[in-house]
């Protein structure tokens, strides 16, 4: 099974107090990487940057409207994440404790929709 670990971050909120702080997570997720890597969970992952500068596309009426920001108005979104293909979620929680002792921040899991031949 494939399951999203998303990594949540706080909007203004610094997750590292010292820059050495912030290369230690860097080393720290770039060992976890490869350890997914080695492993074959990994899948893919990517940090992604400040949801301030996100753009909503919605299509839904009769004309496109592009929006800046966010689309949800909230103080925390997504900062990251990976996709793992694990055994089941036991192996996907597991996982996600190594991800989040490895970023410093909180993981969320969650399965991914089965396909048609699944």
């Amino acid at each position: 099974m494939e399951y999203l670990l998303s990594v949540h971050m706080v909007e203004g909120a610094d997750p590292y107090e010292t820059e050495d702080d912030m290369q230690a997570a860097f080393e720290a997720v770039d060992a976890f990487n490869t350890k997914l890597q080695n492993e074959g969970a990994w899948v893919f992952a990517g940090g992604l940057q400040p949801a301030d500068i996100a753009t909503v596309v919605d299509a839904t009426g009769d004309a496109i409207v592009t929006t800046d920001g966010p689309f949800a108005e909230a103080k925390e979104h997504v900062g990251g994440f990976w996709v793992i293909d694990v055994a089941d979620l036991d192996a996907a929680l597991k996982w996600a404790a190594e991800g989040s002792a490895a970023c410093g921040g909180p993981v969320e899991v969650r399965p991914f929709q089965a396909g048609p031949d699944a």
